[in-house]
Formats: C-alpha cells, sequence, structure tokens
C-alpha cells in the first residue's frame, strides 16, 4: 500500500494517466490525495472530474479555486469562460452527481496514516495545523448546505480582507479564508496577502515573501503539501518543511507525484502546453 500526492491536474486526463502508469498506481491497494484544482484550463476536465470521483474512498481532493469557481457557476446558473473549458462539466448528464462530490471535497486535509496538511495554496502565518482544519470546516459547511452556499456565492469574489483577524465574522471571515487557502502565494511580513503577483520569488515585489517564509510562521513545525503555484519552478524547500507540487504541466511543464512512504519524486513531462505560458 502506497499513498501518493500529485499536484494540479487542471483538466490533463492524459497526463494523469501517464502519471498513474509511471508510479504502477493499484486503487485496490493505494491512495491518491490531490492538491486540487483538478478541472481548468486543460482539455478534459470532465474526464478527469469522472475518474478521480468513481475512485471512492482511494481518493482525496482539497478544494482549488478554479474547482470552488466551477461550483459557483453551476450554482448561479452561469457559462464559464471560454479559455477555462469547463462548460462540458457543466452540460454533463451527470453533472450534479460530480458536483455534488466535489463540493464535498475538504478545503484542508491531514492525512490519519501520514503526517503531512494537504492545502492548495497557502497558509496565514497565524494559522496552526489545527486551527487551519478548524478554519477550512467553516467553509466546508458552508459548501455543504446548498441554501448557505447560494448565498456565500455572491460574496466569495474579491481579495479583501487581505490580512487575516480572528475577529472577521459572515461573509469576509469565509472569504478571506477561502482566498488564503485557495488562491495565497506572497505574503507581508505583518501578514498581508497578495494576490496579484503571480510569478517567481526572485522577481517579487520588495515587501512580499512567500507564505512559507513568513517569520514566526505558526505551522512552521507541520509538514505542508501544496500546488497552486506553477511558476515557483522547484519542489521541496526542507528548512520550510512544505512541498510545491505544482509543476505546470497544463503549461507544458510536469505533472508530480510525491509518495508519502519514503518522499520519493515521480514526474510524467506534458508533451506539449495546453496552454501558454504566463507570468
Amino acid at each position: 500500500m502506497a499513498t501518493y500526492v500529485i499536484g494540479d491536474l487542471q483538466g490533463c486526463f492524459t497526463g494523469l494517466e501517464a502519471l498513474l502508469r509511471r508510479i504502477g498506481f493499484d486503487r485496490r491497494r493505494d491512495r491518491l490525495l490531490l492538491c486540487g484544482d483538478l478541472v481548468a484550463r486543460g482539455p478534459d476536465s470532465l474526464e478527469t472530474l469522472r475518474f478521480v470521483a468513481g475512485l471512492g474512498r482511494s481518493a482525496v481532493s482539497v478544494l482549488g479555486n478554479h474547482d470552488l469557481h466551477l461550483l459557483a457557476l453551476a450554482e448561479r446558473g452561469e457559462r464559464g469562460d471560454p479559455d477555462d473549458r469547463l462548460d462540458a462539466v457543466l452540460d454533463a448528464p451527470d453533472a450534479g452527481r460530480l458536483l455534488d462530490w466535489l463540493r464535498r471535497q475538504r478545503l484542508a486535509y491531514r492525512d490519519p496514516r501520514h503526517p503531512v496538511l494537504l492545502i492548495h495554496a497557502g497558509l496565514a502565518p497565524q494559522w496552526t495545523q489545527k486551527q487551519t482544519l478548524q478554519l477550512a470546516a467553516e467553509v466546508e459547511a458552508e459548501l455543504h448546505d446548498p441554501s448557505r452556499f447560494r448565498r456565500f456565492v455572491g460574496q466569495m469574489y474579491g481579495n479583501d480582507p487581505d490580512h487575516w483577524s480572528d475577529r472577521l465574522r459572515g461573509a469576509a471571515r469565509l472569504r478571506c479564508i477561502v482566498n488564503i487557502l485557495t488562491r495565497a502565494r506572497f505574503c507581508s511580513a505583518d501578514g498581508a496577502f497578495d494576490y496579484r503577483y503571480k510569478g517567481t520569488i526572485e522577481r517579487a515585489p520588495p515587501g512580499l515573501l512567500p507564505w512559507f517564509a513568513v517569520p514566526g510562521r505558526r505551522s512552521a513545525r507541520s509538514t505542508v503539501v501544496f500546488g497552486h503555484w506553477s511558476a515557483l519552478g522547484r519542489v521541496h524547500w526542507g528548512e520550510h518543511r512544505v512541498y510545491g507540487l505544482d509543476t505546470g504541466y497544463v503549461w507544458g511543464g510536469k505533472l508530480t507525484a510525491l509518495r508519502l512512504d519514503d518522499g520519493r519524486l515521480f514526474d510524467v513531462p506534458a508533451p506539449q502546453a495546453h496552454r501558454p505560458l504566463v507570468g
């Protein structure tokens, strides 16, 4: 039995198939943990969702920003941006079942067999691992209740508040949690998140740090695995106890898996970019 964590799929089902062949995945004995953004930008979001949902208890995915956006589109009865290629999911005869499965995934997940915290994007400097799971559960409760999620959808988007505070309440609190867990890359030393700059660490505007390098981060003793940040260009930062697994397959990079049992990394290269590289 082995447990693998895989970075952002973004609708690249052929890449997932190739990576599962590479690692010799057997759904009867192995487990997959996914870093979110199962959908959007790649050509096969529908096939990806069907496959991962069909794995049942053999797979757990945290929600990424694109996954939440798909749920919001469906809730509003809207069409997606053509570049995100989500209409095939929205129009599918089994869309209801797939979206119901997606909305029941986690915002943060602590694996019971391995001491790792799985998220899509980032953590606030003030959050411990325990608090992260508690705050994620607040948003998950909104997702699981159709009427509450319907209200929240209209208030989910936006960059404010950019600081976490335990005193936040209502939609502002939920939006802040969602933004940090699904969109964060850079943060200032005083805890202000910047959601505009998406590039490399080396070219970051003055005063911005990767969220995992903020001094005094309270989750620093926890091993964290995340995706979301393809421009990072690296996978493992030992001093910060984090693994970044979005290695940009959809942009022509690689799709990467981390085997938690021994820390070994596996990857497959993209035969072509499904989207032009940006940022």
